[in-house]
């Protein structure tokens, strides 16, 4: 009996948990969509190169783009007539779509005794729940549990994403004597988090969350206090000179704390373009085995995609915690 209730506690918090993610995924897509239009029309690559994708494709003004091998550092702006996104844009929605789509059909008709694609979406969210609550403890896990659990499927998706033919090797380059093309410059789809558009957008949200948990827990002048309080008990001079050091201590916590988000997004496009470019020149080293020396490159990079997307939710958990442990304390 007692098993039964907790499924169904556990299915209604899952469908709960389901909403969540469809307006967390669309406040990410959103916020990178203006910041990736901002950081592209900086672009040292003119946008003309998009739009003229068809005669680049015969030989016309692709003579600069040659010169660069493998995915370019920038993600290109695609006119779409009312605003302009990046190719990389286009994949986030398609798997943001992909992710809200199944978690609405596995949760249709929410049964006691899952199975099929509902045992698979339970599973999947009991397992990142017990595994977030034995490390960040069980009241802060209520509190933040939707947030760091989407972050874990959105990332290791985007990242299996980034691995399917044709993200990356579709698009206009620099064609050859035989007509084809010998490289990919400007690919029509690119992988999501290879955009540091993307990655600093999550890491943006996180930063927002983080202020906003930090000072629920703590309230506004608890919160400066424990970046600025000195800890442990001492008295007299002693007592004095803690808190001197542990304020010198706190202004660089405070920088610590500004360059989460720059650590969080870099460190996540780094490992990610990095293996996409990796990818990219073991297709080349032998160009009439390309389809065959890659492959066991994929297989590593499906799990540098679990681990990637691992390490970004530990991370952002731990900082959590860090702000918010003496909270645990209490309870």
């Amino acid at each position: 009996m007692s098993q039964t209730v907790f499924a169904s506690r556990f299915s209604l918090a899952s469908l709960r948990w389901t909403r969540l993610v469809a307006v967390l995924l669309a406040i990410t897509a959103f916020v990178a969509l203006p910041v990736a239009s901002a950081l592209a029309q900086d672009n040292p690559i003119p946008l003309e190169h998009v739009d003229a994708a068809p005669a680049d494709a015969h030989g016309v003004g692709g003579h600069a783009e040659g010169e660069h091998h493998g995915l370019t550092p920038y993600a290109p702006l695609i006119d779409l007539g009312i605003f302009k996104v990046t190719n990389s844009m286009i994949v986030t929605w398609i798997v943001a779509i992909g992710i809200i789509g199944f978690a609405q059909y596995a949760t249709r008709q929410i049964k006691e005794v899952p199975d099929g694609a509902q045992n698979f979406w339970e599973w999947l969210v009991e397992s990142l729940h017990n595994f977030l609550e034995s490390i960040i403890g069980h009241e802060l896990v209520k509190k933040t549990f939707w947030f760091f659990a989407t972050l874990f499927i959105f990332i290791l998706f985007t990242n299996w994403a980034g691995l399917i033919p044709g993200v990356g090797t579709i698009g206009w380059g620099t064609p050859n004597a035989q007509g084809g093309l010998e490289h990919i410059s400007t690919p029509l789809l690119r992988g999501v988090n290879a955009d540091l558009n993307m990655t600093l957008a999550m890491a943006t949200i996180f930063f927002a969350c983080w202020i906003f948990w930090a000072l629920q827990a703590n309230g506004p002048g608890g919160f400066i206090l424990h970046i600025f309080g000195p800890k442990g008990k001492t008295e007299g001079l002693m007592k004095v000179m803690m808190i001197v050091v542990f304020a010198l201590v706190g202004v660089l916590e405070v920088v610590s704390i500004l360059f989460r988000p720059v650590s969080l997004s870099f460190r996540l496009y780094g490992n990610v373009f990095a293996g996409e470019n990796m990818l990219h020149s073991m297709a080349m080293i032998v160009p009439a085995l390309s389809w065959l020396v890659p492959i066991p490159f994929y297989f590593m990079e499906l799990l540098v995609g679990v681990v990637q997307a691992l390490v970004f939710m530990l991370l952002t958990a731990v900082f959590t915690l860090l702000i918010c442990q003496h909270e645990e304390g209490h309870h």
